[in-house]
């Protein structure tokens, strides 16, 4: 019996699709969560820290950026793994020092928060001080390992756009070199577009943005539907090293009643990146 073309294509898309899944199966994908969460300390309350939970709980690693430098900060952050860990997963973090900064109201701290049941991580986290004069907030390197895989996150906030965030950016061109072996992968708010060409030097390392055009910070107020601002929050990553399965973002503050309600969680949205 002659089969016709286009059944043999869909039984060929049918193993492919089989062949996906048994690989994903096996060395199943890893995501990872960056938020700016604004003044991130004890003015949160608990019910906005449990709607954070809600929203994050399903990631491998977590990003923070903002977290307030003073014993608040941290403590916000012991909170939310708190409440984590009642949602009956295992969960661990780690809090930055204060970056190293031209004054105390522009330092600020990182987190980084992980599923133990599903990442190890490898090795203290640091801060980058190389180049801790030249950018006003040097960013939190954590290394994290699952299904034998090892990557390393670079957890980054600029300084706001009217103090020219491109002048810190422009030294991430030289941070590959200084770490060959690891897989680096940039995460955070960067106060500026992928598209501006201080990342030039970055893409032309090989890096890439994980996402383009998308708006991440919210406005003050929506505009008939449109509620984000700017292109400010990214991934950039070595597709060389890793394989990009899905990004995007989360639209929170359709959860609730007015964008002035949402910006007391935080004034930007989620980003995530997914990749094998």
């Amino acid at each position: 019996m002659k089969l016709s073309r286009k059944y043999l294509i869909n039984i060929l898309c049918l193993v492919f699709l089989a062949l996906f899944l048994c690989i994903e199966s096996v060395f199943g994908t890893i995501s990872i969560c960056s938020w700016n969460l604004k003044d991130f300390g004890k003015s949160k309350s608990d019910v906005e820290i449990d709607f954070m939970v809600s929203t994050i709980q399903n990631y491998d690693v977590i990003a923070i950026q903002e977290v307030v430098t003073n014993v608040d900060g941290a403590q916000a952050v012991a909170r939310l793994v708190d409440i984590l860990n009642r949602k009956g997963s295992s969960w661990d973090y780690t809090v930055s020092d204060p970056t190293i900064s031209s004054s105390a109201n522009t330092s600020e701290r990182y987190a980084f928060i992980w599923n133990k049941k599903t990442v190890t991580k490898l090795g203290a986290a640091w801060l980058e001080n190389h180049y801790v004069v030249e950018i006003e907030r040097e960013p939190f390197f954590g290394t994290f390992k699952k299904d034998g895989e090892t990557f390393t996150l670079v957890n980054f906030h600029a300084k706001p756009k009217s103090k020219q965030p491109e002048t810190d950016i422009k030294y991430f061109k030289f941070i590959p070199a200084l770490y060959p072996a690891l897989n680096l992968i940039f995460c955070g708010d960067f106060n500026c577009s992928q598209s501006n060409t201080v990342f030039n030097p970055l893409k032309t390392l090989g890096f890439k943005s994980a996402l383009v055009g998308q708006k991440t910070s919210l406005r003050m107020k929506c505009l008939q539907d449109d509620c984000l601002a700017s292109e400010y929050d990214n991934f950039f990553y070595d597709p060389k090293k890793t394989l990009l399965v899905k990004s995007g973002v989360v639209h929170f503050y359709k959860s609730f009643s007015s964008i002035a309600e949402a910006r007391k969680i935080s004034d930007h949205i989620p980003i995530f990146l997914s990749f094998n």
